[in-house]
């Protein structure tokens, strides 16, 4: 499946301010080269995220907030091939930036950070949320209970914060220290998609995303603890995916 980068554009007018919600689409991840060794059968769950920005963008339609939303999914599949991504091999971004491929089960921040170098450079949000199932990292951290949010200041985090809490969705500030993005240097390039060791990998992967936004408002929502959770809990009685996020983005949207 060639990838793709879908845009939708809410625009009405007078809208003053723009907000761009970004997710991945990843509609299947066997991890590349680097295959998975365990819950490959779960790896359909890896476009919740754009999911989420679909099912908030149906609703926001209806609506009709006075600001202008972008629904943007960045959607492809992460398979083994001969033109698959190897590790060690270098790329350029969207945003010039050189990223080292440290492993090919790491793409679903390759793929956010392209999509987001891109709103960035071509709309110039006054906000922009990315939502992902990106680290396993987020549900050792949180387990199935809660979503792990990410942001370039507080006031962003406080903003996410009360729009979860406002549409009755769990979700957790964590830290975004210097030192997380230092981790994240390579040796050969500007950026390794996965270096580090096993500890903080969901503030590693946050880090990374950080250097794709600039100085854009910029809010990161890791949905992997509760999209699709490995058991039923309170806020999920069913063992399906459950549209988690999708109520922040659609009150961030109509009361940002």
């Amino acid at each position: 499946m060639p990838p793709r980068v879908i845009i939708m554009d809410y625009n009405p007018r007078g809208a003053k301010k723009t907000i761009a919600f970004v997710g991945k689409g990843l509609v299947f991840d066997s991890g590349g080269l680097n295959i998975k060794v365990a819950m490959m059968d779960e790896m359909k769950s890896d476009m919740c995220g754009a999911a989420a920005v679909l099912a908030a963008m149906h609703a926001i339609a209806k609506l009709r907030p006075t600001q202008r939303i972008l629904g943007v999914i960045g959607t492809c599949e992460n398979a083994i091939s001969d033109e698959a991504f190897r590790p060690s091999d270098i790329y350029r971004a969207y945003n010039g930036k050189t990223v080292e491929i440290g492993n090919t089960d790491a793409e679903g921040r390759l793929v956010l950070a392209d999509a987001m170098a891109y709103i960035v450079d071509k709309y110039k949000p006054n906000l922009l949320v990315d939502i992902a199932t990106l680290t396993g990292a987020a549900k050792i951290a949180l387990g199935n209970h809660a979503d792990a949010v990410f942001a370039n200041s507080d006031r962003v985090s406080q903003q996410v914060l009360a729009a979860a809490e406002r549409a009755f969705e769990r979700m957790w500030p964590m830290p975004m220290y210097e030192e997380y993005g230092e981790e994240m240097k390579s040796v050969v390039a500007d950026l390794n998609n996965a270096a580090g060791d096993r500890w903080g990998g969901a503030c590693r992967a946050a880090a990374f995303l950080k250097e794709f936004v600039g100085n854009t408002p910029w809010a990161h929502i890791d949905i992997a603890p509760t999209s699709f959770p490995a058991v039923p809990n309170s806020l999920n009685p069913r063992k399906t995916a459950n549209g988690s996020a999708t109520k922040t983005l659609i009150e961030l949207a109509i009361n940002p």
